[in-house]
């Protein structure tokens, strides 16, 4: 009985610890990026690099993916609305399910499977192999050279790649809406602006920035739990990085839920 209640203990203690030491970095990583001191030339130039590898050099595939499982989800979406006669909640739907819920959502998942973990890979082998410790030598703050302009990075890609899967999922229901509903393009870029919400986009727009940061926050806080010289601490920190991110974006899209229904 004891025992159970020790481990209990130790495992609480433990998830308080760390909960408060990322606010602490999370605090830390948010005020750097409001100081200008932070934005230095190779700053800069890895920030390029950062957007160019994780947002243009994916942008075949996202395109692809958006219209695989965009089109669809919108198709069935509309063919919904005509079945039990809801055609003119057609706006408020599309709005409400595609642009704020869904292309956020897909836009994530695709980002942390391709980013989070190579983020939290990559510092994890950096840990390991001294090359953090290396830095802080010559002088280089890792926090500005490595950890800013892939958590900036994080942010500009969810919120750019979720508008552009709302624009091509947006533009498919045009084609849906025409066959199902005999709806000129002029009548159905009318409703969707009709039904737009700005408190809805408001909401949309944070919780795309609170996904960029915390799906490259958490990755970088497991990394650097890697133990020195320990090859077999890489996987397990990527496994629990990759964990606590899903978490993240579970709590957010709960929590984005409540505020639109408040």
């Amino acid at each position: 009985m004891y025992t159970a209640i020790e481990r209990i203990g130790e495992k609480s203690i433990r998830t308080a610890k760390s909960f408060y030491e990322t606010l602490a970095f999370s605090s830390l990583v948010f005020f750097k990026m409001f100081d200008r001191t932070s934005y230095n030339s190779a700053m800069r130039m890895v920030l390029v690099n950062q957007i160019y590898f994780t947002s243009v050099q994916v942008l075949p595939l996202f395109i692809a993916v958006s219209i695989l499982f965009g089109s669809p989800m919108v198709g069935i979406t509309l063919q919904v609305l005509q079945h039990f006669g809801l055609a003119d909640r057609m706006g408020s739907v599309l709005m409400g399910f595609v642009v704020t819920e869904l292309s956020p959502f897909m836009t994530v998942l695709l980002i942390a499977l391709r980013s989070s973990s190579a983020i939290n890979a990559e510092i994890a082998v950096m840990k390991v192999n001294q090359e953090l410790k290396t830095l802080d030598v010559f002088g280089i703050d890792v926090l500005d050279y490595l950890f800013l302009p892939r958590i900036i990075n994080g942010i500009l890609s969810i919120v750019c790649l979720s508008s552009l899967f709302s624009i091509l999922a947006l533009a498919s229901g045009a084609l849906f809406s025409r066959y199902l509903f005999n709806m000129s393009i002029n009548d159905y870029t009318t409703l969707l602006f009709l039904s737009a919400d700005f408190s809805d986009l408001f909401i949309l727009l944070v919780k795309c920035i609170l996904l960029g940061f915390f799906i490259t926050l958490i990755p970088i806080r497991f990394g650097l739990r890697a133990t020195t010289h320990e090859l077999t601490s890489i996987p397990i920190s990527v496994l629990n990085g990759m964990v606590k991110v899903f978490i993240a974006i579970v709590v957010i899209e709960v929590l984005s839920l409540l505020l639109r229904f408040i």
